[in-house]
């Protein structure tokens, strides 16, 4: 029989966080999903449970560096090993205004669990990783962190200034492409994963996509054979330029 793939999610309590976990646990895989909050994350996990997929709550909160220690500890004394690790935590941040009226502050904010969040707990799980015969990191980018879109004058990007958020997601493709360099002689692969405008609390519940339609192509990347690319940026319908 196969072995069981386990795969940790960050902030999997809700959105597509939670979607991804509910869609990777109905391919076999274990489902670590992490959470910042205790509570949220077992009842996330237990609603997983009642649907047939094994899932286990995982306290993490990306920023903070201790609990992403403690989480890595234990992954690595349950499983001893990671195959699959998601990036999904994120926030938009409450600064809108033009880029000219932002402050250091307001930047700070999104790029701790967005950018920050994301290396340290890259970097805490790697050593699981590294024990997998085929580990996966997708990073959770955006349209609107792609600098060709947002420069593109007749793009739908070009008329959104979110400059704290779209930044970060700027950012997080430089590390994914970054990782996917470091790890090219390995097994793991590391893609950046687009899901569209998606109706979760990061928006208002705004967007035109379901999170069961914006996991997609995160599973997909979770989940990619030997022959899958790393360092890509892609999206449902295909590559979305950097």
């Amino acid at each position: 029989m196969p072995v069981e793939k386990i795969a940790l999610i960050t902030g999997a309590n809700k959105g597509i966080g939670h979607e991804t976990a509910r869609q990777l646990g109905k391919q076999g895989a274990v489902v670590l999903v992490g959470a910042r909050d205790e509570v949220r994350g077992k009842q996330a996990a237990a609603s997983l449970t009642d649907h047939g997929i094994t899932a286990v709550s995982l306290r993490i909160d990306v920023t903070d560096a201790a609990s992403v220690t403690d989480a890595a500890a234990f992954v690595g004394q349950r499983y001893g090993r990671l195959d699959i690790l998601v990036n999904n935590a994120g926030v938009a941040g409450g600064f809108t205004g033009a880029p000219s009226q932002a402050v250091a502050g307001d930047l700070r904010e999104v790029y701790e669990t967005n950018v920050f969040g994301v290396v340290t707990v890259t970097n805490a799980m790697l050593p699981l990783l590294r024990r997998s015969e085929a580990g996966r990191i997708v990073n959770l980018s955006s349209h609107l962190g792609s600098l060709t879109l947002n420069a593109d004058p007749v793009s739908p990007m070009a008329r959104v200034s979110m400059i704290a958020y779209q930044s970060s997601k700027t950012a997080l493709n430089a590390i994914t492409v970054a990782y996917a360099k470091e790890l090219r002689d390995t097994p793991i692969k590391v893609n950046a994963a687009h899901p569209g405008v998606v109706a979760t609390d990061i928006n208002g519940h705004r967007g035109q996509r379901t999170p069961a339609e914006g996991a997609v192509i995160v599973v997909r990347l979770a989940l990619l054979d030997a022959a899958g690319p790393s360092g890509a940026s892609l999206s449902e319908d295909g590559p979305v330029p950097w």
